[in-house]
């Protein structure tokens, strides 16, 4: 395959990481939640997944079931931790960024745990292709692009459609704006925190799962887990809180971030190891020029939700 073709294709596949991170964000942020526990949650959806291959690894299970249950796994744990994030912020009304950060040093820890009690070789040998159907067989940057990349495809492009095609969408948007307008006219503001909350965690969390098993298909690729997950928060402000544009971001996000591998390969370029963590350093340079641009154009329509990270108490309606 020409270097250039299979340069795009790893960009395609390593961006569906940031794909599933931004977009479980995304939704979140819509109902007025700043969750800066992205990076913990994408860990503990990682290792909820390969805890769960682990238990089934073994067994004689048809292969769509083994896919289906990995992915149920890694949403549990990740919705779980959406869940503890929304009592504490919703009902609990605890500081949303300390919520986060607090969510953030859990997971990572929680998960390194997870991963050091788990094999390898039951969870990753056997599933790895069975998540990269119907590429599996290939040897290329194609194998990558396999159930869970086009899910996270189909998860952005439906999110967008529900975000601004349905009332519910309509509802969960107004109560990123005001939730006091959206309670006066009988929304039910809690509900929608919650589900808004513990869904979009749950799709976050497939992006640590997809890129362990799928994209690394590496033992110790939950370890370059949590950095992931600050791009994935980082990839919102790019795709202007729309889902559908986190395939376009994370795209750019892979390209820029597989830069200093894939650069290094070209026999006229001379790259030196001091070079490659500057080169590392693209994708946030990048989210700070598309910040300042936003803000220079100053559209409401491309600025986050008024309410983004303010509590809402009902009493001072």
């Amino acid at each position: 395959m020409n270097i250039w073709l299979n340069f795009l294709i790893d960009s395609l596949a390593f961006g569906a990481t940031f794909m599933y991170g931004s977009t479980g964000e995304i939704i979140t942020e819509k109902a007025g939640h700043l969750n800066l526990g992205i990076p913990g949650i994408m860990c503990m959806g990682g290792a909820g997944g390969c805890l769960i291959l682990n238990l089934i690894g073994k067994s004689s299970l048809p292969g769509f079931l083994i896919v289906i249950l990995g992915i149920l796994g890694s949403m549990a744990l990740a919705m779980l931790m959406g869940l503890i994030y929304s009592f504490l912020t919703v009902t609990l009304r605890a500081n949303q960024n300390v919520t986060g950060l607090a969510l953030t040093t859990f997971g990572v820890g929680l998960m390194k745990v997870i991963m050091s009690k788990v094999d390898a070789a039951v969870y990753l040998v056997g599933p790895k292709k069975l998540y990269r159907f119907p590429f599996a067989g290939r040897t290329d940057s194609l194998q990558c692009l396999g159930v869970m990349f086009f899910l996270a495809v189909i998860i952005a492009i439906l999110a967008s459609y529900v975000l601004y095609r349905t009332k519910v969408g309509l509802h969960l948007r107004a109560i990123g704006e005001n939730p006091a307008t959206a309670d006066a006219v009988g929304i039910n503001v809690t509900k929608y925190k919650y589900a808004a909350t513990i869904i979009g965690s749950g799709i976050a969390g497939l992006g640590g799962f997809y890129y362990i098993i799928d994209y690394m298909a590496s033992q110790e690729a939950y370890l370059s887990l949590e950095a992931f997950g600050w791009l994935s928060i980082a990839l919102v402000i790019f795709a202007l809180w729309r889902p559908h544009m986190t395939i376009i971001g994370s795209t750019i996000f892979g390209f820029l971030f597989s830069c200093s591998s894939h650069i290094a390969n070209l026999e006229w370029v001379t790259v030196t190891m001091a070079s490659k963590p500057l080169m590392k350093m693209l994708p946030y340079v990048f989210t700070i020029f598309v910040l300042i641009i936003t803000s220079i154009r100053n559209k409401r329509e491309n600025q986050p939700p008024q309410s983004l990270g303010l509590p809402y108490f009902r009493e001072d309606r």
